[in-house]
């Protein structure tokens, strides 16, 4: 991780940073497990919601950390991969850390629940057909849906809640 999802001058340290082995259920019915960086401070939340999404059996494509990736958020989301932990900025924010920098928010399914803009803009691409939310689908995310009440249940926010944009694969510790 060092150099790559991690470097100098990421706003929390290496040292604050805890890697989580999760179980988790694969889009293939079948039992996998999982690997997740978050802040120190919101590893038992973070356990905790994904204890709750596996006794749920809510499906995750894959679970793998950032930098299989190369960092590359867009890279990440391409691939449908779960993660938590990026030293990265928010996305058309420079200088504006991301919550992800500070191992306190996750992204889960992104091809199932996409970043989308009030313009239409998708991200990632291949996530556009999930984009219009009132047709469920496996691995998707709803707003009164028991996913989103196991995050809240850990005092975590869902990006789905947001007036625009919706950042319907993104759940954070404050919301941001």
């Amino acid at each position: 991780m060092s150099s790559v999802s991690w470097h100098r001058g990421c706003p929390v340290g290496f040292a604050d940073l805890r890697l989580l082995t999760v179980s988790h259920w694969g889009f293939d019915g079948q039992p996998h497990r999982g690997r997740l960086v978050v802040n120190r401070d919101a590893a038992a939340a973070m356990l905790g919601a994904m204890r709750s999404l596996h006794r749920l059996r809510f499906p995750i494509r894959q679970m793998r950390l950032v930098d299989a990736y190369g960092a590359d958020d867009h890279r990440s989301m391409a691939a449908d991969n779960t993660s938590a932990f990026n030293c990265r900025f928010v996305a058309g924010s420079d200088g504006v850390w991301s919550e992800h920098a500070y191992g306190r928010a996750l992204d889960l399914n992104p091809l199932e629940n996409p970043y989308v803009t009030e313009s239409g803009y998708v991200s990632p691409p291949a996530g556009a057909p999930f984009a219009d939310r009132s047709r469920h689908r496996r691995g998707m995310v709803r707003r009164d849906g028991p996913v989103v009440a196991a995050f809240a249940a850990v005092g975590w926010l869902w990006g789905g809640n947001w007036p625009w944009p919706k950042d319907y694969q993104h759940f954070s510790a404050t919301g941001h």
